[in-house]
Order: C-alpha cells, then sequence, then structure tokens
C-alpha cells in the first residue's frame, strides 16, 4: 500500500505523489487511506511544516478508478469505506498545497481544491467531467467551487463538464498559481519551504481553521473567534520568536507544532 503514494521531506516540507501513473493516477479506496494516513503522520511530525501533494508522471488525479465505478454500477462493489470524508486534508493542522502536474478530473478535481492552495502546470487539463458520465457534483463541490470562483464561472465548469487548462483556471479564480512547463512541483516546493522557514506553525494552524470554519459563520462570529484566537496568540511563545526575529533582523525560528 505504500507504493500507492510515495512520501519525501525536505527543509520541513513534505511531498507526497499520488503513484498510480498508468491510470494518471485514478483514485482508488486505498490510496485514499494511504494519502489520508501519511496526512495524519504530517500532522504529527515536528519535522513536516506543510505538504505538497502531486501526482507521478502525466496526471495529478483523472478521477475515480473506471474499475470501482464499473463494480459500483454492477453491485459487485463491497470494499468498506474509509471513514475519513473526502474534505479530510481541510482539518490537518497544517497547511496542504496541492501541485496540480497534468489530468485533474472528476474526484481528483475534488481533491486538489480541498487542499488550502492550488498551483498548476499551464497546459494541465482540468475537468469536473460529472455531467458527461451521468453524475453530480460530487462531495462538496457544489460548495467549494462558487466560493472559489463565483456562482456563474462555477455553473459553467459544473454544468459543461468541459476541459480547460491550467491557465484558464488560473484566469478563472480556480488556482492561487499557473506555473510554465513541468515546474508546478518545484514552484509549489519552493513556496511551501518558504512557509516551512517564515511562517509560525501555530498560527498557519489557527489561521487555516479560521479560513475554512469561517465560510459557515457570520462576519460578527468570525470577529468574536479572532478576537479570542488573537488574544490567545499574544501568550505563545511564537509572538515573543516573531517580535524577536524581526527587531533583530534574523530569521524566525519558531516552534514546532
Amino acid at each position: 500500500m505504500s507504493e500507492l503514494v510515495l512520501s519525501a521531506v525536505d527543509q520541513g516540507v513534505l511531498t507526497l505523489t499520488f503513484n498510480r501513473p498508468e491510470t494518471l493516477n485514478a483514485w482508488t479506496d486505498a490510496m485514499g487511506r494511504r494519502y489520508f494516513d501519511l496526512l495524519e503522520e504530517a500532522e504529527r511530525d515536528p519535522a513536516v511544516r506543510a505538504v505538497v501533494v502531486t501526482g507521478a508522471g502525466k496526471g495529478f488525479c483523472s478521477g475515480a478508478d473506471f474499475k470501482t465505478l464499473s463494480a459500483i454500477q454492477t453491485g459487485a462493489y463491497d470494499e468498506k469505506p474509509d471513514p475519513r470524508p473526502n474534505t479530510f486534508p481541510t482539518s490537518i493542522a497544517k497547511p496542504v498545497i496541492a501541485a496540480v502536474n497534468g489530468a485533474c478530473a472528476g474526484l481528483g478535481m475534488v481533491h486538489a481544491l480541498v487542499c488550502d492552495l492550488v498551483f498548476t502546470a499551464e497546459d494541465a487539463k482540468w475537468t469536473t467531467a460529472f455531467p458527461r458520465r451521468g453524475l453530480v457534483a460530487e462531495y462538496g463541490l457544489s460548495w467549494v467551487l462558487p466560493r472559489i470562483m463565483g456562482q456563474q464561472r462555477a455553473m459553467d465548469v459544473l454544468l459543461s463538464g468541459r476541459v480547460f487548462t491550467g491557465r484558464e483556471a488560473y484566469e478563472l479564480g480556480l488556482v492561487n498559481r499557473a506555473v510554465p512547463g513541468d515546474g508546478v512541483v518545484a514552484a509549489a516546493q519552493e513556496y511551501a519551504r518558504d512557509l516551512a522557514a517564515h511562517s509560525s506553525p501555530a498560527s498557519m494552524s489557527v489561521i487555516k481553521r479560521q479560513v475554512w470554519r469561517d465560510w459557515d459563520v457570520s462576519l460578527e462570529e468570525s470577529a468574536k473567534t479572532a478576537t479570542k484566537e488573537m488574544l490567545a496568540s499574544f501568550g505563545r511563545p511564537d509572538f515573543a520568536e516573531g517580535v524577536a526575529s524581526f527587531l533583530e533582523r534574523r530569521p524566525p525560528n519558531f516552534p514546532s507544532l
């Protein structure tokens, strides 16, 4: 199972690579379980401060594996599902960055967009694909997409199921950055290393929780929670180190999460 997702740590950044290149990294329950297990391990590992997720070969994730879909269609699928939802990366206390290197379709698009930031290759092919397979917007994508790119643009990519490039994904506001050629993983890793070197792990954890949680609350409730979180941050060693490193004009040495 460990071969399904490759794992490597460098300078505080864990890179996880979906490793089913012969299927453009089509999603299986086994691959998903291994991915989520590695995210849980990353959350506990003090050496990891940020995570980059990408795919081996020419694809990021081409969607659900067709053997799985066929088994579901015929009623032959009997594998016990993972209790962790597909939105599980949003609950990890460390930033998770998708580096979409190629085909990103259906369920693969879900897994890119439940990361905290998304980098894409300019020529990567994106598609929701759902209506062209007789399916619906899966796993909260109808909730995520309008919030990221606006309702009309979300309707376009969901209703049409059309293929669009990483460059258009950037123009639509769907991703943070579109990178020429095959440099997307390096660009995502460089960004993640900057987070690991200069951003407080405790601060990133709280900010991530605030951003994902605050989509469901009023401005007043968000402001009240932010005040409580800010008061708590004053008592952490991260605050003292952040101020000291600024005054001393040196890189910060924040404690691990």
